[in-house]
């Protein structure tokens, strides 16, 4: 392999861990490693910096800093808010969801119609050709059963940003808990919870420039909440463990940092994936968007290749250290197809050669012309060694 820079365009999957991020956990990976529960000042300062955190998330937000519960990730925030609405309301046995969620939210949701012997029933909406959601399908699904909705803000394979606040209305007046999956949407969309019907939200730290391994559960006060993990008194006693101060302090930073530079998401990273974007529809023989044109991240892109695999074109440009994705990071490992895709009805022949572009500030303009430039020559090789190519 040539000594080629690495260009990263893989950002829904992790981003790089910003180096004003870094700066600002690293003492309490050192010298600051006092438990934040314990009585004396020296545990306490490490107290006070968890509690920085929590306003700092909340601050971008639009939240309550006491509306705020540090978990390890978004998987588990999901799986929380999930099993506290059907806990705190055991009469109720319906979930609404959708086609596209997350597997956080789908395997949930199917482990626990199988698992409990169909005890509970789900609801996954379908979604069009551009992967919208029916909103009149979705009022229709809504029942006096109901015990949750979770609904993605915005979809990590294609980009495209679902109508949370009409969704979070409409459960809200038949009194349904409504959760948001938004771990793609912070720091890119603006997000304010004081004036939304939503109840639960969860989000993860890697997505914006922190570390793995932290994230937050939104619980809109007054909420009914049942913990997830049960134990000591941390957090309020709604999320037992002692707190990951490190990657929590480095959270709240990083939630500090998105809030400065949603701008720039929204005209130079834009800017940038639309430059990519149409190069590619234009310089590749048929190619395919995938997503709502309208409504979608400002950072994300998905493009089918017609008879190419995507796993194919992926090795292809990691030989010129180009990372991208054929779909979320947590299917890549399978050889079907996306489940996204799929739902949308994306042609077999395309949804096999689907390739997932996500950028983030880091990116350029130099990065943007270099796959501009490799991309057309590895399609039509691997084209080339296609027998069902006949272009």
């Amino acid at each position: 392999m040539a000594d080629y820079p690495v260009i990263y365009m893989d950002n829904n999957a992790t981003t790089q861990v910003a180096p004003e991020v870094f700066e600002a956990m690293t003492p309490y990976l050192t010298e600051l490693y006092g438990n934040p529960s314990s009585m004396h000042t020296f545990g306490g300062q490490v107290g006070n910096a968890l509690e920085k955190a929590r306003q700092q998330v909340a601050t971008l937000l639009g939240a309550y800093p006491d509306e705020i519960i540090f978990t390890s990730c978004g998987t588990e925030s999901d799986s929380t808010a999930v099993l506290s609405a059907l806990r705190s309301f055991p009469e109720k046995r319906h979930i609404i969801t959708s086609k596209v969620e997350h597997p956080a939210i789908l395997n949930l949701s199917e482990n626990l119609e199988v698992m409990t012997g169909r005890r509970y029933r789900v609801t996954a909406l379908k979604v069009d050709s551009t992967g919208r959601i029916d909103l009149q399908e979705y009022e229709d699904a809504l029942s006096d059963d109901t015990a949750i909705v979770s609904m993605m803000w915005a979809n990590n394979e294609t980009g495209n940003i679902y109508p949370v606040k009409e969704m979070a209305q409409m459960a809200k007046k038949r009194g349904i808990l409504f959760h948001t999956d938004s771990v793609q949407a912070v720091g890119k969309v603006p997000i304010n919870l004081a004036e939304l019907d939503v109840d639960f939200l969860s989000m993860s730290g890697h997505k914006l420039h922190a570390p793995k391994g932290t994230g937050i559960l939104y619980v809109r006060r007054g909420t009914p909440y049942v913990p997830f993990l049960t134990g000591g008194h941390q957090e309020g006693g709604r999320r037992g463990g002692t707190e990951n101060v490190a990657s929590i302090v480095a959270l709240g930073k990083a939630c500090e940092m998105a809030g400065a530079r949603m701008e720039e998401e929204n005209t130079r990273v834009k800017a940038l994936r639309d430059s990519l974007e149409a190069g590619l529809l234009q310089s590749v023989p048929k190619s395919i968007l995938n997503g709502d044109r309208e409504n979608r991240l400002p950072n994300t892109t998905n493009i089918s290749f017609e008879m190419v695999e995507g796993e194919a074109i992926l090795l292809h440009m990691n030989l010129y250290n180009i990372c991208a994705s054929s779909g979320s990071a947590c299917t890549s490992g399978s050889l079907e197809p996306s489940h996204v895709l799929r739902a949308m009805d994306v042609p077999f022949t395309a949804a096999h050669g689907s390739v997932r572009f996500s950028l983030s500030t880091y990116n350029t303009e130099e990065e943007i012309d270099f796959v501009l430039e490799k991309m057309p020559g590895i399609i039509e090789t691997l084209r080339d060694l296609s027998p069902f190519w006949n272009g």
